[in-house]
């Protein structure tokens, strides 16, 4: 359908999970894209897979240096920046409050929320001179409702949203939209690896948690892609500190049984 015809963007953690069902819909949708990740083999990988339109820059997200890096070499390779989807992420710290040690909270404080800012920032610059652009964050249901993810995960996700906030009625001036789209459970192999369990392991997991779901499925990169594809689109011009969440009813309750009794 080409709704981003002539669009460039960058997607951070790109290479795989969610970032990777992004690229492929935005190649698909007409973009030129490049995947930003920390993994050279597997955005080398996707590179060769997807084709002439998209590049990949190995890229750590928590430094400002290679994140600026990334905004130049984008705008180098095709002369400017339309989209932004910072979507790089993981876990991070574990275990209770007693567990979790002070380089595990600013770790992922730096993986989650400080990669955001500085995605902000760097692309918001290039975006600002060129009167237009779309930020996209990624936050998660965790952002809003409490127990979905370890605890500091938690509150960086609501940091991301906030800040998503906050700096989009900065931005709006200059013709720059800032969203977040915050998924639910999308099982994809990446989680199985956070996890510490195989493929099959995974798979009976996101099975398990589907029985339990108001549609009876967990999410996939793709349900979370196509809303990327909305609020990255021109559809969506006039959405702006908004907050879509992608997550099949999970964390909106228990159903209403029979006997009136969740």
């Amino acid at each position: 359908m080409e709704r981003l015809q002539d669009k460039v963007a960058i997607i951070t953690g790109g290479a795989s999970g969610i970032g990777r069902g992004v690229v492929e819909l935005f190649l698909a949708e007409g973009a030129r894209v490049v995947i930003a990740d920390i993994n050279q083999d597997a955005g080398v990988a996707a590179v060769a897979e997807l084709g002439a339109n998209v590049r990949f820059r190995q890229t750590d997200v928590t430094n400002a240096e290679s994140v600026k890096s990334l905004v130049d070499f984008t705008v180098t390779e095709f002369g400017k920046l339309d989209i932004l989807h910072n979507n790089a992420g993981a876990f991070g710290a574990r275990g209770s409050l007693f567990e979790i040690e002070e380089d595990g909270f600013d770790f992922t404080f730096a993986l989650l929320t400080k990669s955001v800012f500085l995605g902000m920032k760097y692309a918001g610059e290039v975006m600002k001179a060129q009167g237009h652009g779309v930020i996209l964050n990624t936050a998660s249901i965790s952002a809003t409702t409490p127990g979905y993810g370890p605890h500091i995960y938690q509150a960086a996700k609501a940091a991301v949203l906030q800040l998503s906030k906050t700096l989009s009625l900065e931005l709006a001036q200059y013709g720059v939209r800032v969203n977040c789209v915050s998924p639910g459970g999308v099982y994809t192999p990446l989680i199985g690896n956070a996890l510490g369990v195989d493929a099959a392991t995974t798979k009976e997991i996101s099975d398990g948690m589907a029985a339990t779901l108001p549609l009876k499925r967990t999410g996939t990169p793709l349900d979370i892609a196509n809303a990327a594809l909305f609020l990255c689109s021109d559809e969506a011009s006039y959405i702006t500190g908004q907050n879509l969440i992608v997550d099949g009813a999970e964390a909106t309750g228990a159903p209403y049984d029979k006997q009136g009794m969740h």
